[in-house]
């Protein structure tokens, strides 16, 4: 599990549309915690692609055994169904 929360902060330089920022000021956008919460959505969503590439081939076989065998819950399920 990615532990992020209690991380302390560390400044940075970010170059943004000068527009856009005008505009979220305007708004009131608090702009370290608008780019610290999408900077975790993707950092999030690319090591998840990053682990799904990674177990492609154990999911795939798997999923393959599944498909042939079926699941343990299965067995059973169809063993309640007999005994009524």
């Amino acid at each position: 599990m990615l532990d992020i929360k209690d991380a302390p902060k560390r400044a940075t330089n970010l170059s943004l549309n000068s527009k856009l920022l005008d505009i979220a000021k305007e708004l009131g956008i608090n702009l370290s915690q608008t780019v610290d919460a999408l900077l975790e959505q993707e950092v999030r969503r690319r090591l998840r692609e990053q682990w799904l590439e990674r177990n492609a081939g154990a999911i795939a076989q798997y999923n393959a055994r599944i498909e042939r065998e079926g699941t343990f819950s299965q067995q059973w399920r169809s063993f309640a169904k007999d005994e009524r």
